[in-house]
């Protein structure tokens, strides 16, 4: 095989290996093979331009080109001519493909169904993408060491996207596809020099030339790895939205103890509010009169460092059979425990588990952990929410205007901790607050005026398309253009909450879904919400909701007498009623327009969430089972690739004097691999004599060690210089001796590299190279034959 043609079968590879870390991000994982038939023909396609030959850019240009057909015809050929050649139509298609797999990114969980087109091309087109640049660097331009800038690219968007679970074995499989494309890279340019260089002499006593492939082999790998290990960790986490696995995992542990720290699951809540299809998260059934107004929280955000609200990081415990009482709740407020049966979607993967708030008891099978301060549990060790049935009983705490007007100052170290606020803060935020509670006598009557300025007075409006935003300016924005979704109503009432001394924080979750037939609650994606819960004293933290139009607003806070802005707090709160209604009511995502025209969709009692109890199939479990083999096998082939070597060098030689030498030889070639494995690098150009002083020198060996390596390097230079060699017994358990001595001397770090990672599985390379150039070798003299003698007339 020539050099570049065995730099295109590299290059192919690597991307190939590189693109298995996407693996985990897409379900099924067929997507995979059709990548692999595309990328090779992309490859073919650069080795015949290259053949002809074409100039460097004309080469990439025909890739390029290829690439852009073979893309309209899998995803665009209705829209383009002879269904493969792109025209205005196909780049239209194209570009609603690309948004439409970008909707989904941030609509589903990770991973993704596969029949989303959109998601599909992104995948398949940024493999090729990757594998032109690949193609590009390595094989035209010859230069395979910066080629591992787009893998790595494509490696750090995988890593970055999964939940962490296998990425070390993803990694493997990259950094492994660009030392293979390195090592290509090498031979083909140090076989430039001659033979030396060009690769180990096949002869029995060792391999000349290979001290400086693998002194620059290890040089460039341990490089290459070290940009792999430090650049991932450097680059922002790209991580899900509310609906998304956050992948922080747990910590490890026995259940017992250890930490959690999530990243902020705000980052996709407006592209969820936003969702072209309505999709159902969780089936709710509860109690009749708290079923139409259960919230069902996530997690609290109460970290605000001028940027972004985001969790704590906070202790965590094993899941207690009863809940504590939530701090600050007194004996004297009204209270009734309720039970909530909770199925979530098949397809709805989330570290934190919804809940009623405050909860006081959880049944859930698998592993989860207990974070007390927030009153949450998360999974651990990769459990997460999808397909789980799970029953939460929960207080629906009832306090009274009085009681929460009446509260004493909460303890100091609580305030201090929830009333922080950063330097950053623009002062809009603090003056709009005391502008806005003038006149109120205490906390309570400052968060009722908070809320109602948000919901009724300001003359702000629900608007799902303004961007979030970040940065101290953010809330000052809001507060300015007055447009925004709860995101920044929650952010901006707990800021000036603050602002004004009242303990905030913000939670994350879901509003009341809608009411089905069979008496369940759909709980959709357009039900995510974000709402500010403020702390008193006596009754605990409690319960706001300044987003207009979402969500209920709590009994506490309801104004009772028009033209007030307080409710009355010498007569009780009347409640609404829980009764279902006799009419359906209208979705919080129908426009004003479709409201008019009364086209807002009703849900269907058949949208209610049902559980499969048949279980996975067999071909799931053996698909499982065969990628565990596989998982397993990749990382231990070298390691039994070199136990069968050795068990065959080592086995049985025959009755002849002609197999007695090839025993002979066997043996010695697998002390001279051994010795390689263990960091004796083989010398070619010593006679085996020398070479068995030289392995006994650097590997320390003792006398018995010392004397079997001799006897075998003088059966060796017998079979190679005497005119009848003797055969001479017991050589196989000469080199089984040896073999022990090295292992004996060696540290434990040489031991390991020398058994699961041995230098001398590099034949394997080297014999595939020689097979293949044996092939093209044949091919090529039998070529001459098939053709007509010059002059031969047809």
């Amino acid at each position: 095989m020539s050099g570049r043609a065995r730099l295109a079968l590299g290059a192919w590879a690597a991307t190939l290996m590189a693109s298995c870390a996407l693996l985990p991000l897409v379900e099924p994982a067929t997507w995979i093979l059709q990548a692999a038939f595309l990328l090779g023909v992309q490859s073919l396609v650069g080795a015949a331009t290259r053949r002809v030959p074409l100039a460097r850019p004309l080469t990439v240009a025909s890739q390029a080109l290829v690439t852009l057909m073979m893309l309209t015809l899998v995803f665009t050929r209705e829209q383009a001519v002879a269904g493969i050649v792109p025209g205005p139509e196909a780049f239209q298609r194209f570009a609603d493909l690309l948004q439409q797999g970008s909707d989904d990114i941030a609509r589903y969980a990770i991973p993704a169904p596969l029949e989303s087109t959109g998601i599909r091309l992104m995948i398949i087109g940024g493999v090729l993408v990757i594998g032109l640049a690949v193609d590009t660097l390595a094989v035209t331009f010859r230069s395979a060491a910066p080629a591992g800038l787009p893998l790595l690219a494509l490696y750090s968007v995988a890593a970055g996207l999964s939940d962490g679970g296998a990425d070390w074995l993803w990694f493997v499989v990259a950094a492994a596809g660009y030392l293979m494309l390195l090592l290509a890279e090498g031979r083909d340019r140090l076989s430039q020099w001659g033979r030396v260089f060009g690769g180990a002499p096949r002869t029995p006593g060792g391999e000349s030339g290979v001290v400086a492939p693998v002194r620059t082999g290890r040089r460039i790998g341990a490089v290459a790895l070290g940009l792999a290990l430090v650049v991932p960790v450097a680059l922002p986490s790209m991580s899900g939205g509310l609906l998304d696995g956050v992948g922080t995992g747990a910590g490890a542990g026995n259940g017992s103890g250890g930490t959690i720290s999530a990243v902020n699951p705000l980052v996709s809540l407006r592209d969820n509010l936003n969702a072209d299809d309505d999709r159902q998260v969780l089936s709710v059934r509860s109690d009749p009169e708290a079923a139409a107004s259960t919230y069902l929280r996530i997690v609290s955000l109460d970290d605000f460092d001028g940027t972004t609200w985001k969790p704590s990081r906070r202790d965590i415990d094993k899941v207690p059979d009863e809940f504590p009482t939530p701090p600050g709740l007194g004996a004297d407020v009204r209270r009734a425990e309720i039970t909530t049966r909770i199925a979530a979607a098949d397809w709805y993967q989330q570290d934190w588990l919804p809940m009623p708030y405050p909860p006081s008891g959880v049944d859930i099978d698998g592993k989860w952990r207990y974070e007390p301060v927030g009153m949450t549990l998360v999974g651990d060790k990769g459990q997460t929410t999808r397909g789980e049935t799970y029953t939460v009983k929960s207080l629906d705490v009832r306090p009274t205007a009085e009681q929460l007007a009446s509260a004493p100052e909460p303890p100091a170290a609580l305030k201090r901790e929830y009333t922080e606020l950063p330097k950053s803060l623009p002062d809009i935020v603090s003056e709009t607050a005391r502008e806005q509670t003038a006149g109120a006598s205490n906390h309570y009557e400052q968060a009722v005026k908070l809320q109602e300025y948000f919901t009724v007075t300001g003359g702000f409006q629900y608007d799902t398309q303004v961007q979030a935003g970040s940065g101290s300016q953010a809330i000052a924005r809001f507060l300015q253009n007055k447009q925004g979704f709860c995101v920044h109503f929650s952010f901006a009432m707990a800021a000036m909450a603050r602002s004004l001394g009242i303990p905030a924080r913000v939670a994350v979750g879901f509003a009341p879904g809608t009411p089905q037939g069979d008496g369940s609650v759909s709980v959709g994606l357009r039900d995510a919400h974000a709402w500010p819960e403020l702390y008193f004293e006596g009754v605990g933290w409690t319960r706001f909701e300044p987003t207009p139009t979402r969500g209920t607003q709590p009994e506490y806070t309801q104004t009772e007498t028009p033209g007030s802005s307080l409710p009355d707090t010498g007569r009780p709160t009347q409640s609404a009623s829980a009764a279902p209604s006799a009419t359906p009511s209208a979705s919080e995502s129908c426009t004003a327009e479709q409201k008019k025209l009364e086209a807002c969709p009703s849900e269907s009692a058949a949208a209610a969430l049902t559980k499969d109890d048949d279980g996975p199939k067999w071909y799931v479990l053996l698909a499982w089972a065969l990628a565990g083999l596989a998982a397993l096998a990749i990382p231990l082939s070298p390691a039994l690739w070199r136990m069968r070597t050795r068990a065959v060098r080592l086995g049985a030689h025959g009755r002849t004097e002609a197999d007695a030498a090839l025993h002979t030889l066997a043996v010695w070639l697998e002390l001279t691999d051994t010795a390689w494995d263990f960091g004796i690098v083989p010398d070619g150009s010593q006679t085996p004599r020398k070479a068995a002083a030289r392995i006994v020198r650097l590997g320390h060996l003792e006398t018995e060690a010392a004397a079997s390596v001799h006897r075998v390097a003088e059966a060796v230079e017998q079979v190679l210089y005497a005119p009848r060699p003797r055969p001479v017994a017991g050589l196989a358990e000469d080199v089984r001796r040896a073999i022990a001595g090295l292992r004996g001397t060696a540290p434990r770090s040489t031991r390991l590299r020398a058994t699961f990672a041995p230098r001398s599985t590099v034949r394997v390379v080297w014999a595939v190279s020689e097979w293949w150039s044996g092939v093209t070798a044949r091919v090529a003299a039998a070529r001459p034959t098939l053709r007509k003698p010059s002059g031969q007339q047809s």
